[in-house]
């Protein structure tokens, strides 16, 4: 559907070119009817509406080349859906079905985030997340990501007899870093895979590892610098800690609908989950 509305006014769009803009109103009301299709209005709040659902390259349109287009496209939406003969489709009954629970929840979830926490809890947050006086590493390393342990020995050995760690990053490593030599920025505490942490943190400065594997292969790395974490200023994190907390009240909100909920799920067994794709079943 949205792929037709922007077909539909990328082409009226063309059509419009020597529109001049209305004139413009002091206080706008969303109620004004701006058409009406048989006796159905469309509305401001329609028009308004449907612009703020228009991807971003539609920005570049002047405004008023799109009040006309939107508007011809909603009198054309209107005309089509009154010429419908008999009842929508399945697909189509179930797709306005999806498409208010998304529209409504939406809506109580945007509620629900929108009130500012409480200024305890955020302060009770930041000394959680960055607390005072506790002093942690973090560590600046490169790593060349081979697939066979045979291969990282060698290039182990490489490197004991003076090869540059960037040139052999470059040229064998597997892993998204190899472009940069390697380089992974610094990191502490839980960014990193165990394995591949607890063999940073062993390593002196300048040193390389032996082959260390994780999940993803076999690790060859080096310990390029280490410096102790700074706690940030409380105001540096505010937006981070209000979007945590606003999210904790969210999470809040569902699990206690959950639990006043009556919430039956039925047996999924012998359904293949592959079936979601299969449209066909939807019918006419």
């Amino acid at each position: 559907m949205l792929k037709q509305i922007r077909t539909i006014l990328a082409a009226t769009m063309t059509s419009l070119v020597m529109v001049l803009p209305a004139q413009a109103q002091d206080t706008p009301d969303p109620d004004q009817v701006l058409a009406t299709v048989n006796g159905t209005p469309i509305t401001l709040g329609h028009v308004i509406a449907l612009r703020a659902d228009l991807p971003a390259q539609y920005d570049q349109f002047p405004p008023n080349l799109l009040f006309r287009g939107i508007l011809d496209q909603l009198i054309q939406h209107e005309l089509l859906m009154q010429s419908m003969e008999g009842d929508p489709s399945r697909a189509s009954r179930i797709s306005i079905e999806n498409e208010r629970r998304a529209i409504l929840a939406g809506e109580v979830m945007r509620g629900v985030i929108a009130q500012d926490p409480a200024a305890e809890d955020m302060q009770a947050l930041y000394d959680e997340k960055y607390p005072a006086g506790i002093e942690e590493s973090e560590y600046r390393a490169a790593h060349i990501l081979v697939e066979e342990e045979a291969l990282a020995q060698s290039l182990v050995e490489e490197l004991d007899s003076g090869a540059a760690f960037a040139a052999l990053a470059k040229e064998h490593s597997i892993g998204p870093s190899a472009a940069v030599g390697g380089d992974l920025g610094w990191f502490g505490a839980g960014d990193m895979v165990e394995p591949f942490f607890n063999a940073v943190a062993a390593l002196e400065t300048g040193q390389v590892s032996d082959p260390v594997q994780t999940e993803f292969g076999w690790h060859v790395i080096k310990l390029e610098e280490t410096r102790n974490k700074q706690r940030p200023e409380f105001e540096a994190v505010r937006q981070e800690i209000e979007e945590e907390l606003r999210g904790q009240a969210l999470d809040a909100h569902i699990a206690g609908l959950q639990a006043e909920a009556d919430i039956q799920r039925e047996s999924t067994e012998g359904l293949d989950p592959a079936v979601i794709t299969n449209t066909d079943l939807l019918g006419e």
